[in-house]
């Protein structure tokens, strides 16, 4: 019981569904003096976050330890986005609130576990976590969000998003195919980093690489797109990796079986659902 706790206690996807390497010899798109810094990353939120008015995944995650030891995680991904009637053609422009569902599938000391966010765009999130072995349905605070998920490289918010309007954002630097952002947290007592960066790609918006620094200004983490594939047309990152220096070790993470526009029933992202999960979605 103690062990399956601290694994989800001890994510950046999500569990993230959208990320890609594109080459420097693609047309750029819209300039920089077209769009504030503000605008850049609204549109690199959507690209990551916001595909699809629903999507699901199967994912497979690898943790490496500095010592060379590795562990695996399979488990399984749904997201839906709150998205009002009047809204529901034009999703493409949404940023609101989103629930996301994440079920343990292997290992055994794991399975049927079941973590739930509801991301709120103006107020904090609200975080649930179910533990099989004690038949329990846990509120996770907070404060709890940039800590470990799954006892992997990656923390809660990665799951979600980090919230936009947490940070500063500056734009840094205009490279023929990046636009490099420098993102200050308004509230730095309530995260480990004092800046963090991103390149996001001119043309689709996709975040390719972030790098986490500490008040000396050295990098201590950082996250990578390895591979990306087109679903139903939206470039999705099937492979990425989250290195972090402070522990050691790197945790990747593999996509498949990707959905969007599915049509996710909203009942299903409730209390019941994580005690009996609704498995017709989780395959």
């Amino acid at each position: 019981m103690i062990t399956q706790t601290n694994h989800l206690l001890a994510i950046g996807l999500f569990l993230v569904l959208a990320a890609a390497i594109a080459s420097a010899g693609e047309d750029p798109g819209q300039t920089a003096d077209q769009l504030t810094a503000d605008e850049i990353v609204d549109n690199a939120m959507r690209v990551s976050y916001y595909q699809g008015a629903d999507g699901s995944a199967r994912v497979k995650m690898t943790i490496t330890d500095p010592q060379g030891r590795v562990r695996d995680r399979e488990l399984s991904i749904i997201r839906r986005d709150d998205l009002p009637k009047d809204e529901e053609d034009k999703n493409d422009e949404f940023l609101g609130d989103q629930k996301f569902y994440v079920y343990f599938k292997r290992p055994a000391d794991v399975r049927k576990m079941a973590f739930m966010v509801y991301k709120h765009v103006n107020a904090a999130d609200d975080r649930w976590l179910y533990l099989s072995s004690l038949d329990l349905v846990k509120r996770i605070a907070s404060t709890e969000e940039r800590t470990s998920f799954a006892g992997s490289h990656f923390f809660y918010e990665d799951v979600s998003g980090r919230n936009k309007e947490e940070d500063v954002h500056e734009l840094l630097q205009t490279t023929k195919s990046y636009y490099v952002m420098k993102n200050t947290p308004k509230n730095p007592d309530l995260v480990e980093f004092a800046h963090y960066k991103t390149w996001i790609h001119r043309k689709t918006f996709i975040v390719v690489k972030a790098e986490y620094y500490d008040d000396k200004g050295e990098k201590y983490r950082e996250y990578k797109a390895v591979k990306v594939e087109h679903v139903q047309g939206y470039p999705t990152v099937t492979r990425a990796r989250m290195t972090d220096d402070r522990i050691g070790g790197y945790t990747d993470v593999e996509y498949s079986s990707v959905k969007y526009n599915i049509g996710l029933p909203d009942k299903i992202f409730t209390e019941r659902y994580l005690r009996k999960a609704p498995i017709k979605y989780l395959r």
